[in-house]
């Protein structure tokens, strides 16, 4: 895997403090980046910023608090950011979960919808204009999943916030389905500039993802006895590494990879009108909600 020193580089990556989040902090402060962490928890981004820095030898990494189930914490921590940075090279959107029950973001959304996608949608607008402006190219990352190609009717746009029944797991594969679509819709809309937009799956991981009990019974059992067949964290963090500093996708944009090398994307997530159509109801939710 080709990589490039990234010395300079400004990368911000949600959910460092945890799984391929934490990993593919290492990996890239190890190559010489700036390397801003996000953490909802202050305990959990301490220790993983302690973690990071010491495992890449590297004391330009720092952690900053962001809560994407809320929309005046994304736009908090957008606002330090762009006040602090005077520019962005990459944005690794990785932070994600699975619920087993039905909760809300502090915006009356369902959670996963809200965090896995929406949260994402805001935090990468607010930072758009900071990505265009780096002249040398910028890339953003979006860690989605093999799970897009479970949501077998595609987005129902009449009930984004799947209220009433159903299964968590469902509800997940959708939101990752968003993460294709807003992927894709994002690479077109920036068009001939210097940012590229891609996604990926990072494999089955043995994180804490879905451990915590946010699951439930069912999610927790599941992930325990699939364990011994799930890769390390080390390894699902190789592709949003590669992704994020690698000379060789450098002005590839558009494109799911898993394994560092593009894959297939199901025929829900190559809907060019979904992905148009999700991106203007994203906008007019984020909006309204304001």
């Amino acid at each position: 895997m080709a990589t490039s020193e990234l010395h300079d580089q400004v990368v911000v990556i949600t959910g460092g403090n945890a799984g391929i989040g934490t990993e593919t902090a290492v990996n890239l402060a190890g190559l010489g980046a700036h390397v801003i962490i996000t953490a909802r928890n202050p305990s959990r981004g301490a220790a993983a910023l302690e973690e990071i820095q010491t495992r890449s030898g590297s004391a330009d990494v720092e952690v900053m608090a962001l809560d994407l189930a809320s929309f005046a914490s994304i736009r908090a921590f957008a606002k330090q950011l762009l006040d602090q940075q005077d520019r962005l090279d990459v944005l690794v959107n990785n932070a994600g979960l699975v619920l087993n029950k039905h909760q809300e973001t502090a915006d009356g959304f369902e959670m996963q919808f809200g965090v896995n996608h929406l949260g994402h949608f805001l935090l990468t607008s607010l930072l758009l204009d900071r990505l265009r402006s780096n002249t040398e190219g910028a890339r953003v990352v979006v860690v989605s999943s093999h799970a897009h190609k479970w949501a077998r009717h595609g987005l129902d746009f009449d009930n984004l916030n799947s209220t009433g029944r159903g299964l968590p797991y469902g509800i997940y594969s959708k939101t990752k389905l968003a993460n294709i679509l807003f992927m894709r819709e994002l690479a077109c809309r920036l068009g001939d500039t210097k940012v590229t937009a891609n996604a990926l799956h990072p494999g089955f991981v043995a994180s804490r993802f879905s451990r915590d009990g946010d699951a439930g019974v069912l999610g927790t059992t599941a992930m325990v006895i699939g364990r011994p067949f799930a890769i390390r964290p080390a390894k699902g963090a190789l592709t949003s590494t590669y992704l994020a500093s690698s000379p060789d996708v450098a002005g590839i944009t558009g494109e799911y990879f898993y394994k560092c090398r593009p894959t297939s994307i199901s025929k829900f997530g190559m809907d060019a009108d979904a992905a148009r159509r999700l991106w203007d109801v994203s906008e007019q939710l984020v909006a309204g909600a304001s």
